[in-house]
């Protein structure tokens, strides 16, 4: 992901301030509602989930690494009893080379109507084009990929040894997310209709959903969400689009203890990541919760960089994340 304009940052009082899914404001109120019991997350199971994937290696796209950790997704989401989609397509990059790319899907309770969306990216940024050093060194992408998926597969195992919530869930892992351009190269021409070298599982899937009229509720959107002492604040995209979720998962979060974690303040304006697409193409109401530090006014120190390692990955930050989703399906 990336910025497309200024980062700002606005302190904003919840009590009057609300977005609908459609975009438009109302006053809301700040009423505590009680909430049902969710499966308990495992942290050590979803600690273990991004360490697995980082074992395959950086799961860059055209790579051995990449091969293996899709068909793996696909083996572990079946064997969580979900119906698995691998949506295969082949995208051209910056630079002009042909990748071949996977967006993984996993449906559960496919008999119900009414559908919850969570997505994560599971490629990995080719290059350390933030790093001091090396700018074109590999990464693990121990956060910016294998957080996200591994919270989802936490999500999917917990799904599977219990009773269904009241809502079919479907797990969304978009591809070619980081494959955007290299700051010190320059870029061919964007093909017709594509909007940026970024996000290219998204704007693929949004433009050819792996089922004709698929829809949800809403979605949440995961990224970098394993790092130690994480933030999570609002970012604009999410607040026009899906201002009530926004508002009822932070709510939520807040009332499960981690309040500090999702702080309930204004952060990015206008950032690119795949929660953009599937909002104005698909036109589902999806939020974004992704690391944003106040004191930097951007990621996680780690980002881009060789540092994206498993030493810079936190349970306690994975379990929260993990028991938020558990605790938002079982709650609708």
């Amino acid at each position: 992901m990336r910025f497309k304009y200024s980062i700002i940052l606005v302190v904003f009082v919840l009590a009057v301030f609300s977005c609908g899914g459609d975009g438009n404001s109302q006053k809301t109120s700040n009423a505590k509602v009680e909430l049902k019991p969710a499966p308990s997350v495992n942290a050590d199971s979803v600690y273990g989930f991004v360490q697995k994937q980082v074992d395959f290696g950086p799961r860059v796209p055209n790579t051995q690494a990449h091969k293996a950790a899709s068909k793996w997704f696909k083996e572990k989401f079946e064997s969580y009893g979900a119906s698995v989609i691998m949506q295969n397509f082949t995208q051209y990059i910056y630079d002009g080379t042909k990748a071949e790319l996977t967006n993984v899907i996993a449906s559960f309770n496919p008999e119900r109507k009414k559908r919850i969306l969570l997505a994560a990216h599971w490629d990995t940024r080719p290059f350390a084009d933030r790093d001091d050093e090396d700018t074109y060194a590999a990464i693990d992408g121990a956060n910016d990929g294998g957080s996200g998926v591994g919270v989802l597969l936490e999500v999917a195992r917990l799904l599977s040894e219990n009773e269904a919530p009241d809502v079919g869930v479907d797990i969304i892992l978009f591809d070619g997310e980081d494959w955007g351009e290299h700051f010190e190269e320059g870029s061919k021409q964007l093909p017709a209709g594509q909007d940026t070298w970024w996000c290219l599982g998204s704007q693929y899937w949004s433009k050819n959903k792996h089922k004709s009229g698929y829809t949800a509720y809403y979605g949440i959107l995961l990224d970098m969400v394993g790092a130690p002492n994480a933030t999570f604040l609002y970012d604009s995209v999410s607040r026009e689009n899906a201002g009530r979720t926004l508002e009822k998962v932070w709510g939520i979060a807040g009332q499960l203890g981690h309040g500090s974690m999702f702080i309930q303040q204004n952060g990015f304006s206008n950032i690119i990541d795949d929660h953009v697409y599937v909002n104005n193409i698909a036109r589902i109401p999806m939020i974004d919760i992704i690391d944003y530090r106040e004191e930097t006014g951007s990621f996680t120190p780690a980002w881009h960089t060789t540092n994206d390692n498993m030493e810079n990955i936190s349970k306690e930050t994975l379990s929260a994340v993990a028991s938020v989703l558990m605790s938002v399906l079982y709650n609708e």
